[in-house]
């Protein structure tokens, strides 16, 4: 009885130290993220940028929803969160117009997740304007609210940059995710929702210690 307690506890001091040795959560660049090449500017260099590119037709940007929700409810307080609505090709362009609006109205909060709750739950289509005219209206929007935002050269404009940076992040999936202008990653490079979030807090955590330098 004696021999198997010291047995026990050897293995227990074993596994400690294992764990201890192991430290914290690592990642390796080309395997859990790569870089973006070039790096971009980000908006505030005092603070770590963290850009969610997504559509609302993908799937994946869908189920990543709860996923970031979570994460922005405990998100380290020198980080910049951001939303880009990619631009991979021309039928994206439709949804990333319809965000914009959304932000320019100042409703982002009532319609971003239930327009991705309409499309993929609820089997919507929502791909023309006269459709999402409808849709903001059941959220309150007029239709003059939302034409004279949605045909704004303001919402063109952010339009068009999110089209530019959808190239120069070098984003090909959504969701994607951009750490300070320097790294990209997804839940195809994380191999899940749940490691993408260890991934992002890895390096947010990286930036943080190089910005305290």
């Amino acid at each position: 009885m004696q021999l198997h307690k010291i047995l026990i506890g050897s293995l227990l001091l074993l596994t400690t130290v294992a764990v201890q040795a192991a430290g914290p959560l690592r990642f390796q660049e080309g395997v859990d993220y790569e870089l973006v090449s070039p790096a971009q500017p980000t908006a505030d260099p005092t603070k770590v940028e963290v850009i969610e590119a997504f559509w609302y037709g993908c799937p994946h940007c869908y189920r990543f929803q709860p996923y970031i929700e979570r994460w922005l409810q405990t998100k380290p307080d020198n980080v910049d969160y951001i939303r880009l609505p990619a631009v991979l090709n021309e039928s994206w362009a439709l949804a990333t117009q319809a965000y914009y609006t959304e932000e320019a109205l100042g409703v982002t909060d009532k319609i971003h997740i239930a327009l991705f709750d309409a499309i993929h739950r609820d089997k919507r289509r929502l791909d023309t304007k006269k459709d999402l005219m409808k849709f903001f209206g059941e959220h309150g929007v007029s239709e003059d609210q939302f034409n004279n935002a949605f045909d704004s050269f303001s919402v063109e404009s952010k339009v068009q940059r999110a089209r530019q940076m959808t190239r120069r992040y070098g984003i090909d999936g959504t969701p994607s995710v951009i750490i300070n202008g320097k790294y990209r990653t997804g839940p195809g490079m994380a191999r899940s929702y749940e490691r993408l979030i260890d991934v992002m807090n890895f390096l947010v955590a990286q930036e943080s210690r190089s910005l305290a330098k």
